[in-house]
């Protein structure tokens, strides 16, 4: 008798043979095939960071690949209506100026704020601004693009916070100041340090020396001067001066005795001297200055006192 069925040979058990031609053929279109995934993935993900982020911060994206906060900084920046409503103002403000404070020249230029060259428009040269310095380059206070390493000041002309960022010599320090509207409402930080709590600070500030943060705050109401400022001016006429040292990181404010006319104060320094005018206009006409003083002597920190607390007359 003939059974319908016979042991398979081992040849057939085994399955068809692939020569060496067709393996290779086939590990060739297998490779083909996942790169072309990886080209559309690639595609997908470059379509949904110019819907995310813009054209202008994707410009940037070989700097923000290696920043130490630059995404931070982007994603507090851009998601700041979910972040508010999750956090509440008041921290969403400490984040967002701890963030840059730590934040370099290049991470504020990505966030799209105004810049030395154009205070009113986000940074048009990415593809030099995010370049490094040459090795060995110091980068210079008030250097203005298109730069490697980019601008040194920036001013945010848009949002409701004001933001004035600026970087002193070589980067080494830096200033962050929220203007907010209202000289009550500002909030500034010096290498991150929380500078001029509580007192109504004018909307921008000045760094001296490379060394010496400057910046008007209100003056003494009793002043016989004191009264309405001009037209432009966000304080009183007649301002005090908050000096702040970074290297030290102590704070003084020196306040107009009654014959000293400061409607725009300005710190001069030489060879350790401080000097205050009472305006630019005095410090550029060589004027006798309102004040002279060893600056050691003024931001030294006192024994048992904190930073920043005693005011100087």
């Amino acid at each position: 008798m003939k059974w319908p069925w016979r042991a398979k040979t081992r040849a057939e058990a085994d399955g068809p043979a692939f020569d060496a031609e067709s393996i290779g053929k086939l590990i060739e279109e297998r490779i083909e095939a996942e790169a072309k995934a990886a080209a559309a993935a690639e595609r997908a993900g470059h379509q949904r960071m110019v819907g995310r982020w813009g054209n202008r911060v994707v410009d940037w994206q070989g700097w923000l690949a290696r920043s130490p906060v630059g995404v931070d900084l982007l994603h507090w920046w851009f998601d700041e209506a979910e972040l508010t409503a999750l956090v509440g103002e008041e921290r969403y403000l400490e984040r967002l100026g701890e963030l840059l404070s730590r934040a370099e020249a290049r991470d504020v230029a990505a966030m799209g704020l105004g810049c030395t060259r154009r205070v009113d428009r986000a940074c048009r040269f990415a593809e030099v601004c995010s370049q490094d310095p040459a090795p060995g380059e110091k980068l210079a206070s008030y250097r203005h693009g298109e730069v490697p390493g980019a601008c040194s000041s920036f001013i945010d002309c848009h949002s409701r916070h004001q933001i004035d960022v600026t970087f002193a010599d070589g980067d080494r320090h830096r200033s962050v100041l929220f203007f907010r509207d209202h000289p009550g409402k500002a909030l500034l930080w010096v290498d991150g340090v929380r500078v001029g709590e509580g007192r109504w600070l004018d909307n921008g500030g000045f760094w001296e020396d490379d060394r010496y943060f400057t910046i008007r705050i209100e003056g003494p109401e009793d002043h016989p001067e004191q009264g309405m400022a001009a037209m432009g001016c966000q304080l009183h006429n007649i301002v005090s001066l908050l000096i702040h040292d970074a290297v030290r990181g102590t704070t003084r404010i020196l306040v107009p005795e009654a014959g000293e006319s400061w409607t725009d104060p300005v710190l001069d320094v030489d060879d350790g001297l401080g000097r205050v005018y009472p305006t630019r206009e005095d410090r550029a006409a060589g004027t006798t200055p309102d004040r002279t003083f060893p600056l050691d002597e003024l931001l030294g920190e006192p024994p048992g006192e904190p930073p920043g607390e005693p005011e100087a007359g």
